[in-house]
């Protein structure tokens, strides 16, 4: 059974309980202490916070608990010091015959070891530089479900810290407060720190990745959808300069959201040239994992989905290269052994109703979601470009054309790549049917006119 002693730094009460305890530890094999001490400024409000966790009523230093194992380390409060020393002689007839002067001394000791403590803590955290990730347009859904993908340390690897900057305008600061202080009590081993920006003048500084999440409420019956397309290149006409100026040069952006994915990640290269255009992606992947999925509950595992075009607009959903895993048929196989997706499918009309026509039921489903296939999107995308993609798979990301698959050059087009040591790369080696090469040409067409009619405006 364990003992808990929690204490501010420079308690001499605490020192006189301390030295007991030790005394204890080293003479009676069953007794165990597990000693925290607290700086002298924070002590009172964790006190508070304790006391009010676990139903006790206690308002001096030190707190002393038992940890009782056998009912999943439940609390149980002795009290303080009084109460330890009464504790200590009822059960082993021991005491305490200290002195204030030598408990004094000891709690001066006790306080200035606790500084260096925590002046070496911080001496060591300032030599690792953690990743930092801005977010804009921050208390969108996408990134509240975002914090603990970008958290767990599964996109970066265990050992790669971050710190996270939530930006976004003043009206939305309560609600970027609420999510700072939600994820710092979540307390990710590797984030080193989340908060939160309202002074577009300091957005950005430092960034190695940054998320755009800005969308805009799209409703043709109010406005435009020329309006829409000014208000983007307004917002990206801002965030461009702001990343040449305050972000790290290799830094990384990931265009996202509902509406203009594509037509975000051109302007910031419009407004921003020095960014490095191989470094501005758009997330297709939301459309690519639904329609995975929606083939999955008729088939099995899919593969090689492809989503060409405009991403949260005219695309296409591309199976000619889609592989079918562990599909129940008469040919089985180890857990690789992959059919092609088409030959296995013979109602191409359900296939079309679904996945290819322009009021498509995937279609209805990516403009429906509110937060967590988005953010699972981003998260993927991100842990592919930095450790990544599986071998031979097809990631659909919406990239800078530079005239693959006869698309125009200078268009942010979304196409099959792979990620590989940081960086990715087109895979130009499929074949592409003609009917395929026409959409294509339908797809590019429309992506060069919405950017001549964001240009002329």
């Amino acid at each position: 059974m364990a003992r808990e002693f929690v204490s501010p730094a420079n308690c001499p009460y605490y020192a006189k309980a301390e030295l007991l305890a030790d005394y204890l530890q080293t003479n009676l094999p069953s007794f165990r202490v597990h000693k925290i001490t607290q700086h002298p400024d924070k002590w009172e409000q964790w006190l508070h916070d304790i006391c009010e966790t676990n139903g006790w009523e206690h308002r001096q230093c030190p707190i002393i608990w038992r940890e009782l194992l056998d009912r999943g380390g439940k609390g149980q409060l002795l009290g303080g010091l009084n109460d330890f020393l009464e504790y200590v002689q009822q059960y082993y007839g021991i005491t305490s015959m200290m002195l204030s002067e030598e408990m004094l001394h000891i709690a001066e000791e006790n306080l200035q070891t606790y500084l260096e403590i925590v002046k070496e803590d911080e001496e060591i955290k300032s030599l690792i530089k953690p990743m930092q990730i801005w977010i804009t347009s921050a208390s969108v859904p996408i990134c509240y479900h975002l914090i603990p993908l970008l958290a767990n340390g599964e996109v970066f690897g265990m050992t790669t810290e971050i710190s996270i900057h939530l930006l976004d305008t003043d009206q939305f600061k309560e609600i970027l407060h609420g999510i700072v202080m939600e994820a710092e009590d979540m307390a990710f081993p590797l984030l080193r720190s989340i908060s939160e920006h309202t002074n577009m003048d300091q957005a950005f500084i430092d960034a190695d990745i940054i998320i755009v999440l800005d969308d805009v409420l799209l409703n043709l019956e109010v406005q435009s959808r020329e309006n829409y397309i000014r208000e983007v290149s307004e917002i990206c006409q801002v965030y461009a300069p702001l990343i040449e100026k305050n972000a790290k040069s290799e830094v990384k952006v990931i265009s996202s959201g509902k509406t203009f994915a594509n037509l975000k990640a051109t302007m910031l290269m419009t407004y921003g040239p020095s960014i490095r255009p191989e470094n501005i992606i758009a997330i297709a992947t939301s459309w690519e994992s639904a329609a995975k999925a929606m083939l999955a509950r008729k088939l099995n595992t899919i593969k090689d989905v492809i989503v060409w075009g405009n991403i949260s607009g005219s695309n296409y959903t591309d199976l000619s290269h889609a592989k079918l895993y562990g599909y129940d048929c008469a040919i089985w196989g180890p857990p690789i052994f992959q059919r092609h997706l088409l030959n296995m499918i013979y109602d191409s009309d359900w296939i079309h109703s679904e996945l290819q026509s322009a009021e498509s039921t995937l279609g209805a489903r990516v403009s429906r979601c509110t937060g967590m296939l988005p953010a699972h999107a981003v998260a993927t995308v991100l842990r592919y470009w930095y450790q990544g993609s599986p071998s031979e798979e097809i990631i659909s990301v919406g990239i800078l054309s530079e005239g693959q698959f006869c698309i125009p050059e200078g268009i942010i087009f979304s196409m099959p790549v792979r990620f590989q040591n940081g960086n990715w790369e087109v895979v130009t080696e499929l074949e592409i049917n003609e009917t395929t090469l026409e959409v294509l040409g339908r797809l590019s067409h429309e992506l060069v006119q919405v950017g001549v009619s964001c240009i002329s405006k």
